[in-house]
């Protein structure tokens, strides 16, 4: 990894068929500007219009049983969207409307230790680093017979996606990804930060504790909304916005693969063997070679790489956005529009 990538590595932390979709998610809003690099070809939505996904899914996939939406035509061209933390689903519940009406088929799972997911065996590690995940989603690809897919991600959902863009190509058309590329290792995270940017990562250092690990669990909910509010400084989520979301951090092992996703960044818990290969792989910071956007809000209040530190890490056709207007790092779910409109623009890549 280069040395800039290094010093950055934790500097990650957000039309017939449109009527169809307005029916199982909820009708649009008055239209509201968002700011984007392109014009829109999509119908405008204010962000919050959709409340609901409809009646999740479940599948068995690899080690969970794994709930998530659905949303557009089964034969149309797939996308995987994945979610980050704090949040869940919830963050693209404006953006699946916007692309079932262009005809695609949009699911987004909720992530091990989110919402409906489960694990199928009580002897399954609680193991939350970060090449465990991109396998969760691999296998959810396998058992809904997803050959390839457009990706796209923030937060934990970014470092995913980049990592199934790197590591399978053959499985990733093209991808969005919020804050750019993700991907990180521990020996990088080794590495000691000016004390400025140590101070974002304040609860890094607290999960580490057996404190912080007690501290999360009992407030969680409080936990989650404290980072919502920094993360995203401008953006003025209500109270029932946060609790759609927040009821997916009740899930059994959410605390656990919170915790252990923290302290392995950090190298103080162990990853399991099975997966020291693929480690050892993202270890070396792969280029990224499939079609990508990257997106960055301008508000964004969470710990976050600048574009110029991660582009000779995409060796494919690439674009980067800023996306304007107080944008914080729950881009999908604050600019759904923008968003949406660059999955779009990535598939004709």
């Amino acid at each position: 990894m280069s040395e800039d990538i290094n010093h950055q590595r934790r500097r990650f932390f957000g039309t017939a068929a449109m009527t169809i979709a307005a029916a199982q998610f909820g009708m649009f809003g008055v239209a509201q500007a968002q700011a984007e690099t392109k014009p829109s070809a999509l119908p405008a939505v204010k962000p919050g219009s959709n409340t609901t996904f409809g009646a999740l899914k479940q599948i068995n996939a690899g080690v969970l049983n794994i709930g998530y939406a659905e949303a557009g035509p089964t034969d149309g061209p797939p996308i995987i969207l994945l979610h980050g933390w704090p949040y869940d689903i919830y963050s693209f519940v404006d953006v699946a409307p916007l692309l079932a009406s262009q005809g695609y088929r949009v699911i987004i799972p909720y992530l091990r230790g989110y919402g409906t997911t489960r694990f199928l065996s009580n002897d399954t590690a609680r193991n939350g680093q970060q090449s465990v995940v991109a396998v969760d989603i691999l296998a959810l690809m396998d058992a809904l017979k997803i050959q390839k897919a457009i990706l796209g991600g923030f937060d934990w959902g970014a470092r995913t996606v980049n990592i199934l863009a790197a590591l399978w190509p053959e499985r990733c058309k093209a991808m969005v990804s919020v804050s750019g590329y993700l991907i990180g290792n521990q020996e990088a995270g080794k590495t000691p930060l000016p004390p400025k940017a140590e101070l974002q990562w304040w609860y890094q250092y607290y999960f580490a504790t057996e404190r912080g690990r007690e501290g999360y669990d009992k407030y969680r909910r409080d936990f989650a909304k404290l980072i919502w509010q920094i993360a995203s400084p401008k953006w003025n989520f209500d109270d029932a916005t946060f609790d759609r979301s927040a009821a997916s951090f009740d899930n059994p092992d959410h605390v656990a693969i919170v915790i252990h996703n923290y302290r392995w960044r950090l190298g103080l818990a162990e990853g399991e063997a099975r997966y020291d290969d693929l480690e050892k792989r993202l270890a070396k910071a792969p280029v990224i070679s499939v079609p990508t956007i990257t997106m960055e809000g301008d508000a964004n209040g969470a710990p976050h790489p600048e574009p110029t530190a991660y582009r000779n890490k995409f060796a494919g056709k690439y674009e980067h956005r800023t996306i304007e207007g107080g944008i914080g790092h729950n881009l999908p779910q604050e600019a759904p529009q923008a968003f949406a409109q660059a999955i779009i623009d990535v598939d004709k890549f």
